[in-house]
């Protein structure tokens, strides 16, 4: 098992970013909520915690508590906003309202050479409503901005540290070096948690959990299933059959693509099921986004079960779900998280499924699952794949489903991202440069709006267009695109694809949209 740090959710918007920001420096993290039971998170042997943020107040009945073997453990302890708060409490210091809140960028100023903070000035992203009024006894003040005096501190023994700050966000230019000190040379955590140890482990994983088992993987042409289909083959081998599912709700000339990626590069059998009538009728008359992806999920699985007995009734079946699925979908792990929307192979699956999921990828942030797959060996084009959401067109093609509509929204999508790509601007490998765009697809609405074509008057569909430039996809911003080419996309989409006058622009951000209209 590699080094661990354990994360303690106390309910930030931020703390799946910590997880990630740990990882980038190739030690394994996981998320906890705050009341996990001892013996789970004592089970990780962690090698030091990280207590996140969270909107509560500490001195507030009700409010979120610090475990009792956090401390008893005599592992370091890194608390951040809300958890440096709750150290304070625990160790006899006290936290207040604050006469004036600091949200947004801040200056902090170090006041003592200490092994977490680098000396000087530091830029760092603010967000609290309380203030430490007091330190614990035998805490110092590490750092100090303008409104807070004890914006850091740490105990003398250094075992106990506390940022008001967020280091684990872009708008705190110096964060991840100091979440290096904590981890790496505070906690003396190995950084061996690469690309290669996460296959090894997997590998492992895999076949203790199916044993000589047939084993049969849901394809969807994504670059998790693909990944995740990969791996399970390199753990078992010719027990596993791969499945792809013609759902047609697929992109343009999508099904071509991937039986020829996987059967020319992975040497991997793969049966197409064409699914579309069935899909579509189930469908039909749907218009509400959590209905939709409920009957999706249940449709695929009844597909594989069918599958399945045509194949021996293989008792396992592989999904390609990734973490920001999990999380989304408030997985057992975030079982204090709001529901966003339901992904279709988390909670869109029904109770009666008759599989034990395989899901190699579960906990893997969306860059670790690339590179897991270049590992593998996998080809560029699927590795590098536009993400695709495992409903499908379905959830982009809002309102109800119907084939001319999906026909018309996949010429739309296709014209878009083509033109990105010969502007070279459709490149995920280069996604953190900037202008480089992360996401990029069509989306058909059920609206009609007025138009003049040819002198006559038209009343059709509307397209919207949608861009994003991301990390990691838990937050992203919109792409700031060249207004020619906006130009260029949307006078061939109402030139060349039937049923559309009209070409609009998403600029809104995540939060508070997410990247996905459905």
């Amino acid at each position: 098992m590699p080094d661990t740090i354990v994360i303690l959710d106390f309910g930030s918007q931020y703390t799946q970013l910590i997880a990630r920001r740990v990882r980038e420096l190739h030690v394994y993290s996981e998320l906890l909520p705050w009341d996990a039971p001892a013996e789970r998170a004592l089970a990780l042997h962690p090698k030091g915690w990280i207590l996140s943020g969270g909107p509560a107040s500490v001195y507030e009945p009700g409010a979120p508590t610090l475990p009792a073997y956090v401390l008893e453990s005599g592992l370091p302890v890194l608390g951040i906003c809300y958890g440096m708060q709750l150290i304070t409490q625990a160790m006899g210091g006290r936290v207040v309202p604050a006469g004036q809140r600091e949200y947004g960028p801040a200056t902090i100023h170090t006041l003592s050479e200490n092994p977490l903070l680098p000396h000087g000035d530091h830029s760092v992203w603010m967000s609290h409503g309380d203030r430490i009024e007091a330190l614990p006894p035998g805490f110092v003040a590490l750092a100090s901005t303008s409104n807070s005096p004890f914006a850091a501190m740490s105990s003398a023994d250094g075992r106990y540290y506390g940022l008001q700050f967020h280091p684990e966000v872009h708008h705190t230019p110096g964060g991840k070096e100091i979440l290096r000190r904590f981890v790496v040379e505070i906690c003396g955590a190995h950084p061996d948690w690469t690309p290669e140890s996460i296959i090894a482990e997997s590998v492992a994983r895999i076949r203790q959990q199916v044993g000589g088992e047939r084993v049969l993987a849901a394809v969807s042409g994504g670059v998790d299933s693909s990944v995740a289909t990969a791996l399970v083959h390199r753990a078992v081998g010719d027990q596993l059959s791969a499945v792809f599912v013609d759902t047609g709700m697929l992109r343009l000339h999508e099904r071509e693509q991937v039986e020829r990626a996987f059967r020319q590069n992975l040497g991997l059998e793969l049966v197409t099921v064409n699914a579309v009538e069935e899909f579509l009728d189930r469908l039909e008359g749907v218009t509400d986004p959590e209905q939709k992806r409920r009957v999706i999920g249940e449709t695929f699985i009844r597909i594989f079960e069918a599958e399945a007995r045509r194949l021996g009734q293989p008792p396992f079946l592989v999904q390609g779900t990734i973490y920001p699925d999990v999380v989304e979908s408030s997985g057992p792990d975030r079982n204090k998280a709001q529901k966003i929307k339901s992904h279709h192979n988390v909670g869109g699956l029904p109770p009666d499924m008759q599989f034990q999921l395989v899901e190699p990828l579960r906990y893997l942030f969306k860059d670790e699952v690339r590179a897991v797959g270049e590992a593998l060996g996998l080809p560029a084009e699927l590795v590098w794949r536009q993400p695709f959401p495992g409903p499908g067109l379905a959830v982009r093609c809002l309102g109800e489903i119907t084939w001319d509509r999906l026909e018309r929204l996949r010429a739309a999508d296709a014209i878009f991202t083509g033109e990105l790509e010969a502007a070279g601007l459709l490149n995920q490998r280069l996604a953190d440069e900037p202008g480089q765009i992360a996401q990029a697809f069509a989306v058909l609405l059920p609206v009609r709006s007025v138009g003049v074509m040819g002198d006559s008057r038209t009343y059709q569909e509307a397209v919207v267009l949608r861009a994003v430039t991301t990390e990691d996809f838990m937050t992203a911003d919109w792409a700031r695109l060249p207004a020619d080419l906006l130009a260029r996309v949307a006078n061939r989409i109402v030139n060349e694809v039937q049923g559309v006058n009209r070409v609009t622009y998403d600029i809104t951000s995540k939060p508070p949209a997410t990247i996905e209209w459905e």
